[in-house]
């Protein structure tokens, strides 16, 4: 019998809007074009008389399969988006937005020249996960290497599609050729609608591509956390996969972008732990050695962060400078996005979300707040003590404290001024630490000194 080997993917043409794939021109030598071949087997052979497709109908069949992709993707569309056109080192942003952005790229470009794992882009909307990764799904496509990116909606309605009456293609077919794809672009998982039919086949489709490790690029504006459980323990397999957040404003927005109206961490970047003046004058040997331990304890939070840590002492002491300093550090760092968030801010635009002409809805406003990585909370209890502003706080501090979400909280209050439920869960000692900066304020008033203590 005449093999053939397999079909390499069809030459690409011109880029551009409409740049799809076409088969090769020449015409079949075997049996006159008709693309079908005889086996040369002796007579009692299974595949005597038989006629099987022809590699130009392999070709034929790949070239149909890649030009059905391409339209369900609309990668036609993303062919400006390669790696040539993305800036990784914007100087607009923020140089902790600048390294992570920086990581992605690098990253990606690797993974473009040598797909071998998975790849996983979170961050929110705009960062430019997308771009990145239609880069590499187009930076594969000119190597003349298949690749199928694909929306991850638009997958699951394109697989609906194929139980329709009318439809030309096979369930199974279009199934089976995502999934085994030689590389796989899945762009914004968590987007589509959270079915048990859609969590099903998100799950066959990505379980068989992690059993088998196929190379695989996902990207996705959720935090893993909220991902269904069963894809997020492979999504967080460190032997497999190499998972990147970009911690950066919307990317189409320029120099007028900023992380999040809620976060005013901009206006405090100078807050640094090397910044924090440990030897004011005047102070007390006990001052001077309280001053020490809270600075070394909250750096120690800082490099590891679990759970909540909460600083208590009068106004000037340095609280607000130390929670800054936290999330600082954390954004130099580059792994994960850090709030930081006035109290009486947050609750303003809380009540400014119910307007009817908000441009965020009041459930993303708060949940925006109340699932981030890492928040700080500065200067809980000055806000104004209505039902409403305490039925938010708790549901805000309470979902943090069940999540056990790593969060920095300052208030002057003392432990017996504040809610029942906040002192319940300030004095858990497997979940919290209590810093009480039991010194005089440094901007002025002598007889200023902190008395709040852990009781």
């Amino acid at each position: 019998m005449h093999r053939e080997p397999p079909p390499a993917l069809p030459k690409r043409t011109e880029r551009g809007a409409g740049a799809l794939f076409q088969p090769a021109s020449a015409t079949c030598p075997h049996w006159q074009g008709v693309g079908f071949v005889r086996a040369d087997v002796p007579l009692g052979h299974p595949d005597f008389g038989k006629a099987m497709p022809c590699h130009c109908k392999q070709e034929e069949r790949l070239w149909r399969r890649v030009h059905e992709f391409q339209g369900m993707s609309n990668l036609a569309s993303l062919a400006r988006y390669t790696f040539a056109e993305f800036d990784p080192d914007p100087t607009w942003l923020s140089k902790p937005s600048q390294v992570t952005l920086r990581r992605a790229y690098d990253a990606s470009v690797a993974f473009a020249q040598n797909p071998e794992g998975w790849l996983v882009l979170t961050g929110s909307y705009g960062c430019g996960k997308t771009h990145l990764a239609a880069a590499i799904a187009n930076d594969r496509l000119d190597r003349n290497q298949s690749a199928i990116f694909v929306v991850v909606p638009d997958l699951l309605d394109h697989l609906r599609a194929t139980f329709g009456p009318n439809s030309e293609v096979q369930y199974d077919d279009t199934f089976e050729q995502v999934r085994t794809t030689r590389l796989l672009i899945l762009d914004d998982l968590g987007s589509q609608s959270a079915t048990p039919w859609a969590q099903e086949k998100l799950f066959q489709l990505l379980n068989y591509r992690y059993n088998a490790q196929l190379p695989t690029v996902v990207t996705t504006n959720q935090r893993l956390e909220d991902v269904d459980q069963r894809l997020r323990s492979r999504l967080l397999d460190i032997n497999l996969v190499q998972r990147l957040h970009i911690v950066a404003p919307d990317y189409r927005s320029g120099a007028n972008a900023v992380q999040s109206d809620l976060s005013t961490l901009s206006l405090h970047m100078e807050q640094q732990f090397h910044t924090f003046e440990v030897q004011r004058r005047n102070l007390t040997p006990e001052e001077l050695s309280n001053l020490r331990m809270v600075r070394q304890t909250v750096h120690d939070f800082a490099n590891e962060p679990k759970g909540w840590l909460v600083l208590m002492g009068p106004h000037g002491t340095g609280k607000t400078h130390l929670a800054a300093a936290v999330a600082n550090h954390q954004r130099e760092q580059g792994h994960t996005e850090a709030m930081f968030v006035v109290v009486p801010d947050f609750l303003d635009f809380l009540r400014a979300a119910f307007n009817p002409q908000s441009p965020v809805p009041y459930d993303r406003r708060f949940d925006e707040i109340r699932k981030t990585p890492m928040l700080v909370f500065d200067d809980l209890g000055v806000e104004s003590a209505t039902p409403w502003a305490k039925e938010k706080l708790f549901q805000l501090l309470n979902y943090r404290y069940s999540a056990n979400l790593p969060t920095v909280i300052t208030t002057s209050a003392t432990p017996n001024e504040m809610e029942a439920w906040l002192r319940s869960r300030i004095f858990d000692a497997d979940r919290c630490q209590v810093c009480a900066l039991d010194v005089r304020s440094y901007r002025g008033g002598a007889d200023q000194t902190g008395r709040a203590r852990r009781k």
